[in-house]
């Protein structure tokens, strides 16, 4: 059995380990306030990039004959952006990324399609590589608060891939933060744009759900329905092929953005699960160190009724 010592010190350990874990839990929470509040601020900018991709696609009608927006003709080659940390202690946010990211490699190559990593992140790099599967470029340094610019570095890279047909199709994974409880893995197309998320899976400009409500309620009431004609300046294939870009920018500073409050939202309840196992283990230790001390006090009488009876028979 450990000695009073040697289980105090034990104590002493946990409760400073504690002090960490705690600390620890509340720099998570004020950072993902402020992830939340960025998460906030983007949203109506990207649904707005969203929007008149879309409307200028449907205006355009054909595609326009751009190589970032030319599907190509089979998928031999795809890439993957892997979006997770620089650090860890955060529970199974970044190895679940990783293995998200495998498995699609894996069903991938079954059917003759290989994979090209790119990773944002030191912990999905460095995963990456022990594996066996060096990324092609890797994104690091930002992970706990990133920028558009570093957004913008990452789409520029994954464009020029697809565009220079390295691939042929660019998909995301990476946290959707829920709560702070929660992330959800979510992967989503980037390139081409016919399979992006405004467009449905036949390459259609995916329909505006303001606009579909408000075109439902006269025709369920009898009245004529009067589309609204927009005039594009320049022409709307030229603010298609300028917004390209943008949206695919944005749409990675939103998962870049995601990422960051689901890893905040992940440390903090990491870090409040170590606290409370700290606990449990405080009061394990102590109950062992009162068990320590109450031998040793039995010892101790046992050690004076035996000299006193040995006085008492000599």
């Amino acid at each position: 059995m450990a000695t009073q010592r040697d289980v105090r010190n034990r104590i002493a350990s946990v409760r400073n380990i504690q002090t960490i874990t705690r600390a620890m839990e509340m720099v998570a929470a004020a950072r993902l306030r402020r992830a939340e509040q960025r998460i906030q601020a983007l949203r109506p900018y990207a649904d707005a990039i969203r929007r008149m991709a879309r409307e200028s696609a449907q205006a355009a009608g054909e595609m326009p004959r751009l190589p970032v927006l030319s599907e190509h003709a089979s998928v031999e080659h795809q890439a993957l952006l892997l979006i997770a940390g620089d650090r860890g202690l955060a529970g199974a946010f970044n190895s679940q990324i990783v293995r998200a990211g495998v498995a699609v490699a894996h069903a991938s190559e079954r059917e003759s399609v290989s994979t090209r990593f790119y990773s944002a992140g030191r912990r999905p790099t460095s995963s990456l590589t022990f594996r066996g599967l060096e990324p092609k470029e890797s994104f690091t340094g930002f992970s706990d608060r990133p920028s558009f610019a570093d957004a913008r570095r990452i789409a520029q890279r994954v464009m020029s891939a697809y565009v220079d047909e390295e691939v042929d199709r660019v998909d995301v994974i990476y946290n959707g933060y829920v709560s702070p409880v929660s992330q959800v893995v979510r992967r989503e197309t980037l390139l081409p744009l016919q399979r992006a998320q405004i467009f449905d899976v036949d390459g259609n400009p995916l329909a505006a759900p303001a606009q579909a409500a408000t075109a439902s309620a006269p025709q369920a009431q009898g009245q004529p329905v009067h589309a609204i004609s927009v005039d594009y300046e320049p022409d709307a294939e030229e603010i298609l092929r300028r917004l390209v870009p943008d949206y695919v920018e944005i749409s990675i500073f939103r998962a870049l953005l995601e990422s960051t409050a689901s890893e905040h939202g992940a440390r903090m309840t990491a870090m409040r699960n170590a606290s409370d196992n700290a606990n449990t283990l405080i009061e394990d230790l102590t109950l062992e160190m009162n068990r320590a001390r109450q031998a040793a006090i039995t010892q101790e009488i046992t050690e004076i009724v035996g000299g006193a009876e040995g006085q008492f028979q000599g």
